[in-house]
């Protein structure tokens, strides 16, 4: 049965679950002895269990309710979360993984209490290797700061998921972004992880040190961590590729007459091969919120956000070929920017969408949906989403990575409507159901969290389930971390 007690001002915490039959146990209270023990691997000043503070570390940029830990710790060093991490498994208290907190699918509510590892401080770029194009950064380095870290190398990390995300957070949740149609996502530029596993051991994926261009060593154990968000092991430290810096970068805007014309230029652009960088879609009420929100004047059409990297020549060669598509497609309002201040202000105006769907409804809470489609079928399901808010009578701007079948309906909602929240539920998962109807998947890069486990269910099947819970078991057989996320 349940404990009950509460000690210090903690909720009680419920229970977790076996290895071998996965029925519910008591879970240990975190007690007056467990906060000395964790005090003592870290230091009482990087221990807190003040509300506001725990609050503050259980939440993300979802819609899901807080979910607040019992206590917050801030490691140093591996050897820290190491011992921090043997602590709750010898108590059998989870441990919930924190980053920047800039998660879609609630990845960070501590769903059965716990301790969140805040790895914030643990912020050093460990190693540069400028002639083996690689670097590796602890947990609390974020893109923006790895970028100005390279300022002068002539390299650059390309992955970009708009926010200002923690890179090994970015690994956990296998983000991708603006630049991933040429440069992948962080499944493809990560060479090696530092992980700490439930129990306290420090493994690394790909060996010691390592830090090659290829393997066939093995399983792919780097591979089988980017994307679990959490729910394996903590992630202390990552290897990542880094690209030399392009020598020319031209961006550009131009807008179409219908959702199906600047989808299908997409797709022919793609289907001619041009090594285009980045190709972005925003439908008309996306259009309309950026101007909006950024003070622009874009015209308000189905519009594509375009850039080339490679040579002057080779710039000039994929301009010229897209501009032709571009017409055939009767599009129009060319709006070019080669200087970096003007792709920064072009390219910050798709980074703020977010912020400016939610300006639409002062007031109101926003929901993003994520869905990836083989290329082929992108056109049908976002002219049919379309389709499904007007009918739904909902509100929800549609952006996306559609140069690798990815898009986004940035949903806002009124809290306190049922009948809304209900109709938004309803059309989320008929996206969901319609993309993997088409041979696709529920989440492109947002992650799983607590949103899409039935989902995923769907769509990798009972085995496939089976096997990732096995998986889960072997490495967390008590199921401490990040629990009730994922599988």
């Amino acid at each position: 049965m349940a404990l009950h007690w509460r000690l210090r001002g903690f909720p009680a915490l419920k229970y977790i679950t076996s290895r071998r039959n996965h029925r519910l146990q008591p879970k240990r209270e975190l007690n007056s002895n467990i906060i000395d023990a964790l005090q003592a691997a870290t230091g009482s000043e990087n221990v807190s269990t003040a509300t506001a503070v725990r609050e503050q570390h259980g939440k993300d940029e979802s819609y899901h309710e807080c979910k607040p830990p019992d206590a917050v710790v801030w490691p140093q060093n591996v050897e820290q979360v190491s011992r921090l991490a043997q602590i709750c498994f010898e108590n059998n208290i989870p441990v919930i993984p924190f980053g920047t907190s800039t998660g879609l699918e609630g990845g960070v509510l501590a769903m059965r209490g716990g301790v969140c590892f805040d790895l914030t401080k643990m912020d050093k770029i460990v190693g540069l290797n400028t002639v083996d194009f690689d670097v590796t950064v602890e947990p609390g380095v974020t893109r923006k700061g790895l970028d100005n870290h390279l300022r002068g190398s002539g390299l650059w990390f390309p992955v970009d998921p708009g926010a200002d995300a923690s890179l090994c957070g970015m690994a956990a949740t296998s983000a991708s972004g603006t630049n991933a149609v040429l440069y992948r996502t962080m499944r493809e530029n990560v060479i090696n992880l530092e992980v700490v596993l439930a129990d306290g051991r420090i493994m690394y994926t790909s060996g010691e040190k390592r830090r090659f261009r290829k393997t066939s060593a093995g399983y792919n154990l780097t591979n089988l961590f980017i994307g679990s968000e959490g729910t394996l092991g903590i992630i202390t430290k990552a290897t990542l590729r880094l690209y030399g810096i392009p020598e020319a970068m031209v961006s550009a805007v131009c807008s179409f007459p219908t959702v199906q014309a600047a989808v299908d230029c997409t797709v022919q652009i793609l289907q001619c091969g041009i090594p285009i960088a980045r190709i972005e879609f925003l439908d008309d009420v996306m259009m309309d919120a950026c101007n909006k929100y950024s003070n622009l004047n874009y015209t308000v059409l189905s519009t594509l956000f375009l850039e080339f990297h490679g040579t002057e020549k080779s710039v000039e060669e994929q301009i010229e070929a897209t501009e032709e598509l571009v017409k055939v497609n009767n599009g129009s309002d060319f709006a070019w920017a080669k200087d970096q201040e003007s792709r920064n202000k072009l390219w910050q105006a798709r980074h703020s969408a977010w912020y400016a769907a939610q300006a639409l409804r002062p007031g109101c809470e926003a929901y993003s949906t994520d869905v990836c489609v083989p290329l082929s079928r992108l056109p049908e399901i976002i002219v049919t989403t379309k389709e499904d808010l007007v009918n739904s009578k909902l509100t929800g701007p549609i952006v996306g990575h559609v140069g690798d079948g990815n898009f986004h309906c940035l949903m806002t909602m009124n809290p306190e409507d049922k009948d809304e929240g209900r109709r938004v539920k309803e059309f989320t998962d008929r996206l969901a159901r319609r993309a993997l109807a088409m041979h696709g998947t529920c989440t492109g890069e947002h992650g799983v969290g607590l949103g899409k486990r039935q989902l995923l269910t769907e769509e990798i099947g009972a085995v496939g389930m089976q096997v990732m819970r096995e998986i889960k078991a072997a490495l967390d057989p008590k199921n401490i971390m990040n629990p009730g996320k994922v599988v």
